[in-house]
């Protein structure tokens, strides 16, 4: 016995490694381990023998198997101390840089035209996506036969065979929220009404779903004068130079006069170059709220006028930081969005500017 315990001992205390270790249980007190087939033979003995050897086997077990566990403690304490002299770190060091999200164009353009707006005493109304025929269609005085209320152009929400309610869209403008906000309180007003619209299309320049912001001013002597004015005041704070615009006749069942509005530009080496040059790009339509539409506010059009417009975000934002696809709005990864997008930091003003 004694000359086992003198043997482990040493051989545990010269140990290099928890390898040497593993070895040395299994020689010890493993299955097949000496001290194990020690106390296998306890059985041969008679019982004197096993009173006396049995204790002093299992003492010597246990005292094999602390002297293990307490050289594995002390390779690990080891170890960590030659990882401690080995290692640092410099505590007065930078942190890593992390990547942070980007604001998207939309919201970002969404909150430079409030702004512009804001500062012209334009509140933000918003309403319901899912609109109904009469909020989308008849209070703007647009006619059962007119193509936008055939089902190729609007999506119309499910409707059960016993299911008696007006018929329900999918919002093709922010107009309704026109109707709702006269409606509400009266005139005069003064909003402008940004959120996403749907309609059945989809190519290069259009997508079903996209957004848009319409403007709508109410009062007792507002003309187109107006109108272009305030239209004038808001490209050239968004494009950061004096912007002049041309208006064109043209017809909308909700305004009447009804225009079509072209900002001036040029194109210099294939880029698009805003309030310069002598050509005209067209980017919205607008006109002088037809009576009928007031009425169906329930607002006197013998008393009140006003003049309406309405333009996409997802246009003056690919003409503003030149996104050549309507489509990448929608279908992008964050390569795209790391590229175009903008940081959280930069809030727009109520001039326009970042």
């Amino acid at each position: 016995m004694d000359d086992l315990k003198s043997k482990y001992l040493s051989l545990v205390a010269d140990a290099a490694d928890e390898a040497a270790i593993e070895d040395l249980r299994v020689q010890a007190v493993g299955k097949k381990g000496e001290i194990s087939l020690k106390m296998r033979e306890l059985g041969k003995m008679s019982p004197e023998e096993r009173q006396v050897a049995g204790p002093a086997l299992n003492a010597l077990k246990d005292e094999i198997n602390s002297a293990l566990a307490a050289k594995k403690v002390a390779l690990a304490d080891a170890a960590l101390d030659e990882r401690l002299r080995s290692e640092w770190l410099d505590v007065t060091l930078p942190s890593r840089d992390r990547r942070v999200g980007s604001i998207h164009p939309i919201s970002q353009v969404t909150e430079e035209v409030s702004a512009i707006f804001a500062d012209m005493g334009f509140s933000v109304a918003e309403g319901p996506q899912i609109e109904s025929d009469w909020y989308n269609f008849d209070a703007l005085n647009i006619p059962g036969h007119h193509p936008a209320r055939a089902e190729m152009d609007t999506f119309y929400t499910h409707r059960g065979a016993d299911d008696d309610r007006p018929p329900h869209v999918l919002r093709t403008h922010t107009s309704p929220v026109q109707i709702r906000s006269m409606e509400a309180n009266g005139a005069p007003i003064r909003i402008i009404c940004p959120g996403r619209v749907y309609r059945a299309d989809y190519d290069q320049t259009h997508t079903p779903m996209f957004n848009q912001v319409e403007g709508l001013a109410i009062d007792k002597d507002i003309s187109m004068a107006n109108l272009k004015w305030v239209l004038e005041e808001f490209f050239s704070a968004y494009f950061g130079a004096r912007v002049k615009t041309r208006f064109r006749a043209s017809h909308f069942p909700f305004t009447e006069p009804s225009a079509e509005v072209d900002i001036q530009c040029s194109w210099v080496d294939g880029q698009l170059k805003v309030g310069e040059g002598d050509g005209w790009l067209e980017v919205l339509g607008s006109g002088m709220v037809h009576p009928k539409v007031l009425q169906a506010a329930k607002i006197d059009p013998d008393l009140w006028q006003g003049f309406a417009f309405g333009v996409g975000i997802d246009r003056i934002a690919m003409l503003k930081y030149g996104i050549p696809d309507l489509r990448a709005f929608f279908d992008s990864d964050l390569r795209w969005l790391r590229h175009y997008g903008f940081s959280a930091l930069k809030v727009p003003t109520l001039h326009g500017g970042l």
